[in-house]
């Protein structure tokens, strides 16, 4: 294991719900994605940390996900996106082939965050150390969501609700673009995908510049 994963793990502490990545997806992905994120799916799978507050996710089953917030807007001409984790609220992380960690959508407000991301290092060769680099500054706080009183939700969600399963996320219903207010009582388990697309169908995505919510 590399430092910097190792640094990773010691920061959001061991895997949850483990799912193994087939050999088939691997070679779907190779080219596109680093290397070294390969190798972390093939060691580690796709699964949660943190109690299931940061969640590595199969870009092919969140196709859906990206279609429905990016697929006609001008992020689709700029690079090739793939979703490659999520957080316990659906925060969505978009790797971009040329540009890695390069945009962020918040769907529970219709956000999206671009940013230069890793363009600058990708451009040069160094696509591995990019992807390395972005787990190792990855913090709890980076995706935990503060309630309309400023307060973290994950811990009394996950007391209330319970541990996430692979294809859930805590989400609010009624939605926040509903009127819905962004609390622990109006949050539910829903599953992940069909929640994060149907999202993107109740309020226009606006483009933020911040790197990070």
């Amino acid at each position: 294991m590399d430092e910097d994963f190792a640094y990773f793990l010691e920061k959001m502490g061991p895997s949850v719900d483990r799912r193994y990545v087939p050999p088939s997806t691997i070679d779907r992905y190779r080219g596109k994605l680093p290397d070294q994120l390969l190798t972390y799916w093939e060691e580690h799978g796709w699964c949660g940390y943190a109690d299931g507050l940061f969640w590595t996710v199969d870009p092919q089953e969140y196709e859906p996900v990206l279609e429905a917030w990016i697929g006609d807007t001008p992020f689709m001409e700029q690079d090739a996106y793939h979703i490659i984790g999520r957080s316990a609220f659906g925060k969505l992380i978009f790797w971009g082939e040329k540009t890695g960690e390069s945009l962020l959508i918040l769907p529970w407000d219709a956000l999206a965050f671009p940013s230069n991301g890793s363009a600058e290092y990708i451009a040069k060769g160094h696509a591995n150390e990019a992807v390395s680099w972005f787990f190792a500054g990855l913090r709890r706080k980076d995706f935990d969501l503060d309630d309309d009183g400023q307060s973290p939700l994950f811990a009394p969600a996950l007391k209330k609700l319970g541990r996430l399963k692979p294809d859930e996320v805590y989400g609010f219903v009624p939605a926040v673009a509903l009127s819905g207010a962004a609390t622990l009582a109006n949050l539910q388990k829903v599953k992940a995908v069909e929640h994060l697309v149907i999202l993107a169908q109740l309020a226009p995505l606006r483009v933020m510049r911040s790197p990070f919510a």
